[in-house]
């Protein structure tokens, strides 16, 4: 009986280390998604994140202008007119499902321009839809009772966990005027090609574009949008004076996410002065190399350079008057 024991345990350790071995091996050459997803997670623990290659200084912004800088990802700072926005705000290391101790999920590539101590008072935090790049339960929970957030519909229960109780939520077409320090500042909802569930729930949430009023201008964050015709029906509510856009993550997900020249279409069709793009540089989400959104972003904008607002992770930008 110990000798079959013994030979029966040291079979299951060959056929365990075999299994592993197999496992390591598939993960480490295979081409299959899930594969290089793993592959991709395995890699990012001995990766260290870089800071942002600028650094905005938003204590110097004027208060009777409009000025933007992007953080990263989909995190953009607005001083609009003295109302200070933020869209999307991430701040974390990763972004996933929480695990308890970690975070499973993608890991940064660069460092957020400014961390959530170097922020202004923000009076306005934008959330355009529910997925975890977008709306980071660890990066709301840092925010005061006292700052206003706007969320798609079916999207507010999401901050119960959070310290945001001055909550909006907006189906398109909707709007709320929000009182802050400096002044009232517009925000109404609009359609755009996206998706809302929030894994692992199948709880069908909602999914904005926004457009923001404040002194007679207007900006538009599109949030996470494929390429639609829908933002030619916002055409007569401008002039756009930025639009905000989101640039990459289309290879293989063409469905949810549009590429840079469909970006640039869809700001054209609004009628947007200036672009901003976001979605880029910060998170690894699909298969197009980390820097190509930006150069075919270049590229579409060739013969109008000077459109191209932001380029860089910590640039700023001050609408001209």
């Amino acid at each position: 009986m110990k000798l079959g024991r013994r030979k029966f345990l040291a079979t299951g350790a060959a056929v365990a280390g075999a299994t592993v071995a197999g496992g390591a091996l598939w993960i480490e050459s295979s081409r299959q998604r899930l594969a290089r997803v793993l592959r991709q997670l395995f890699n990012d623990c001995r990766r260290r994140v870089p800071p942002a290659p600028m650094q905005p200084a938003p204590q110097s912004w004027p208060s009777d202008a409009v000025t933007v800088a992007l953080l990263g990802h989909s995190t953009v700072l607005i001083n609009f007119y003295g109302v200070t926005i933020l869209t999307d705000p991430v701040f974390s290391t990763r972004i996933g499902l929480d695990a308890g101790l970690w975070t499973l999920g993608p890991k940064r590539y660069v460092a957020p321009a400014l961390t959530y101590k170097q922020l202004p008072p923000t009076d306005v935090v934008l959330l355009s839809h529910a997925h975890r790049d977008h709306l980071d339960l660890p990066s709301l929970a840092r925010f005061p009772s006292s700052t206003f957030a706007v969320t798609a519909r079916a999207t507010r229960d999401l901050l119960a966990a959070t310290p945001l109780r001055r909550a909006v939520s907006l189906g398109w077409g909707e709007c709320a005027s929000i009182p802050c320090r400096s002044g009232e500042v517009r925000i109404e909802a609009f359609e755009v090609k996206h998706w809302g569930r929030r894994w692992p729930s199948e709880q069908e949430r909602g999914y904005n574009g926004y457009l923001l009023t404040r002194q007679g201008r207007t900006l538009l964050f599109a949030g996470d949008t494929a390429y639609t015709t829908l933002f030619a029906k916002l055409r007569p509510r401008g002039p756009f004076d930025l639009a905000i856009m989101p640039i990459a993550a289309y290879n293989p997900w063409i469905r949810n996410h549009c590429t840079p020249e469909e970006a640039v279409m869809m700001a054209d069709m609004a009628g947007a002065r200036f672009l901003v793009p976001v979605h880029h540089q910060t998170f690894k989400l699909s298969d197009e190399p980390l820097a190509e959104p930006l150069a075919r972003l270049e590229t579409a904008l060739r013969d109008d350079p000077a459109r191209l607002a932001l380029r860089q992770i910590g640039q700023s930008f001050t609408l001209p008057g």
